[in-house]
């Protein structure tokens, strides 16, 4: 199946302003994560974006940019309008969403979350890590899975997705799972998915891919070992920059 990786961009970050042109080890932070995506070998690589520098970076680095309208509420939909321009014809049968902020990112995880979709009945895929850190499990900036393994699938390795809360869950004895946020969907549930309207549970705990389960949409779970760091804050930027001037050191 051919594959796009769209990576949606903005400058407008509440928390971090103008993060995609925060520089890491040298390069601005967009231009690590398409570093990160076209390592990963999967397919065309896309920037998408509602800001001429942060395309311009994109492509300062060899990597295509589009241009999309400032007013989407969301990744997901900045990313639809980009696949509409630049593959009319439909070429692309899969579409990966990979965030932005997200430039420790192994490539072999890239790779990795296209994996659930060899299951036909699997509409969107996603990542998972086990969670560790005792404090994790009750920290609401992570997002928990609530999740059941597949048919013929070991527990360690795939879940198809119950639930995503910031909660605690699910409770009881047993791992709890870290969603990381990249997501690999087939067009058409794309298509779907974003022209759903916003869910009640999605808007009661601020997590978008509720939207999909309450529509009754398959979201099915590769669990990986590693959780790449989101750059939300002055301090995720600044171990970003330990993390990645590391290995640029090390080559």
């Amino acid at each position: 199946m051919t594959t796009i990786i769209l990576i949606p961009a903005r400058m407008a970050s509440t928390r971090l302003p103008g993060k995609p042109l925060a520089d890491i080890a040298g390069k601005p932070m967009i231009a690590q994560v398409a570093a990160r995506a076209l390592e990963s070998g999967v397919g065309r690589v896309v920037v998408a974006t509602d800001t001429e520098e942060v395309a311009a970076a994109a492509r300062a680095e060899g990597v295509e940019a589009v241009m999309t309208r400032a007013d989407h509420q969301s990744g997901s939909d900045r990313i639809f309008e980009a696949l509409q321009g630049i593959d009319p014809e439909g070429k692309a049968e899969i579409v990966i969403n990979l965030q932005g902020d997200l430039p420790t990112i192994p490539p072999e995880d890239i790779r990795a979350v296209t994996r659930p979709l060899d299951n036909p009945d699997t509409e969107i895929a996603t990542l998972g890590v086990e969670i560790e850190d005792e404090e994790e499990k009750t920290n609401p900036n992570v997002v928990k899975i609530v999740g059941v393994p597949l048919a013929g699938a070991r527990q360690s390795t795939r879940l198809r997705a119950l639930y995503f809360t910031r909660a605690t869950a699910p409770w009881g004895e047993g791992p709890l799972f870290h969603h990381i946020g990249i997501y690999a969907y087939r067009r058409a549930a794309l298509e779907r998915f974003v022209a759903l309207p916003p869910g009640a549970l999605e808007t009661r705990e601020r997590l978008e891919q509720l939207r999909a389960l309450e529509a009754g949409m398959h979201i099915d779970v590769e669990i990986v070992r590693s959780v790449p760091l989101g750059v939300d804050t002055p301090a995720d930027l600044e171990r970003a920059r330990q993390i990645l001037s590391a290995k640029t050191e090390n080559k």
